[in-house]
């Protein structure tokens, strides 16, 4: 693609890039069958792939997905126009136009886009598992992986069959009772979740999970802003009776120490993942703004961390309203149908695989800052929009 096209497709938008939707299989667990998908194209990517049960938001990353992940799995694209035969890999439009997409301050700081988001919809539950530390994943060329999440109403009238959350350890825990369970991955089913603790989800509100806390999220589908990596170690080897195979406990192990228990447990972030106000400290309530337009709501869903913030914002049937932030980010359309900027929008009903939808954009750091003129066109329903942002707009509130 032209660099003539790309700052053509840019312009047209008056900075904001309509995305396609990027299907993202798994080959453990069972697609919920929640994220708007065809039930014929639930193995479109073919059945040794695994169903889809993830779609990636704004992504300028490469899924770790196994052998066979395709060069550009998990990345976004933009559309180039509305017919949706030419589209451009995100990562090149942020490559080539840098700062005047996610602004000065990330793209000094990172170079690039530095997180995404995603809705995952499991019908059981995850396993036990953790995301590596920046310090761990550089060891292997990766990036660390906090991430916070959020649990809209929207997309779950059905909670799955496990709609709980297990977070780190009982304080009581010993470390050499997790050890054994380690040890033992291999010999015989360890029920390490047996030494966690567990809440269950209540729509509408969310938590901040920091990279090193290991977690066994419910099978609730949930919208996850999150740094821009895709790193995990799996230490639950039976999941709801699923074998995790070996390689998914060692697979972010440097070679140097590849099967090492020591190095596998100082994966883990002890003093977190055993803190005995975890709820407190990392439960996220929403925190709803000071209605600044008649007919516009806004709350923040993901915040007080130091990574990834994300904020939800409703628009009232028939209200047009102008929406301001401080920060570039990636918007998801999850209710309703209107307008946003120059282009039409609406949450999907049913997609096929490759089909385009209008639910999805990138919004620059300037067009942000000037503002996005939003339009619900329904008589009935509301618009509802999420956006997730990196760690620069300084809006987000900075305390629980």
């Amino acid at each position: 693609m032209s660099k003539g096209k790309i700052r053509e497709t840019f312009q047209n938008g008056n900075g904001v890039l309509h995305l396609t939707p990027t299907w993202v299989p798994r080959g453990f667990n069972e697609p919920g069958r929640r994220i708007r998908l065809h039930p014929d194209d639930y193995f479109a990517f073919g059945m040794d792939r695994g169903g889809i049960s993830e779609r990636w938001l704004g992504s300028v990353t490469v899924a770790l997905n196994g052998p066979k992940t395709g060069p550009t799995e998990g990345m976004s694209f933009v559309l180039t126009d509305e017919s949706g035969i030419e589209k451009i890999l995100f990562a090149d439009v942020v490559e080539e136009l840098g700062a005047d997409v996610i602004g000065k301050d990330l793209f000094d700081r990172y170079g690039t886009w530095p997180t995404f988001a995603k809705l995952y919809d499991y019908d059981k539950p995850l396993f036990h598992h953790l995301h590596l530390t920046e310090e761990k994943a550089n060891k292997i060329g990766r990036h660390g992986k906090p991430e916070a999440y959020y649990f809209p109403v929207q997309y779950n009238a059905y909670l799955g069959r496990f709609p709980l959350t297990y977070f780190g350890f009982d304080p009581s825990v010993t470390k050499e009772e997790v050890i054994n369970c380690i040890r033992n991955y291999d010999k015989f089913d360890t029920r390490i979740t047996e030494l966690s603790r567990a809440y269950r989800v209540k729509l509408g509100t969310g938590w901040y999970t920091p990279a090193g806390v290991i977690h066994a999220p419910a099978s609730v589908v949930t919208y996850e802003p999150q740094w821009n990596s895709d790193v995990n170690t799996i230490m639950e080897n039976v999941t709801m009776g699923e074998i995790n195979p070996h390689n998914l406990l060692t697979d972010c192990q440097p070679e140097s120490e590849k099967d090492n228990i020591e190095s596998l447990f100082a994966q883990i972030d002890w003093e977190e993942s055993t803190r005995p106000d975890y709820k407190q400290k990392y439960f996220r309530p929403p925190k709803s703004l000071t209605e600044k337009q008649r007919g516009m709501s806004e709350k923040w869903v993901a915040y007080a961390n130091e990574w990834i913030a994300a904020k939800e914002v409703t628009v009232l049937p028939g209200a047009s309203v102008t929406l301001h932030d401080q920060a570039c980010y990636c918007a998801l359309v999850v209710q309703g149908h209107g307008r946003f900027g120059a282009f039409e929008c609406e949450a999907p009903g049913l997609l096929r695989y490759n089909q385009i939808s209008g639910d999805e954009f990138f919004v620059s750091d300037e067009a942000a800052k000037k503002g996005i003129e939003i339009k619900n066109t329904g008589s009935y329903e509301p618009l509802v929009i999420l956006q997730n942002f990196a760690n620069n707009n300084p809006e987000v509130p900075a305390v629980v």
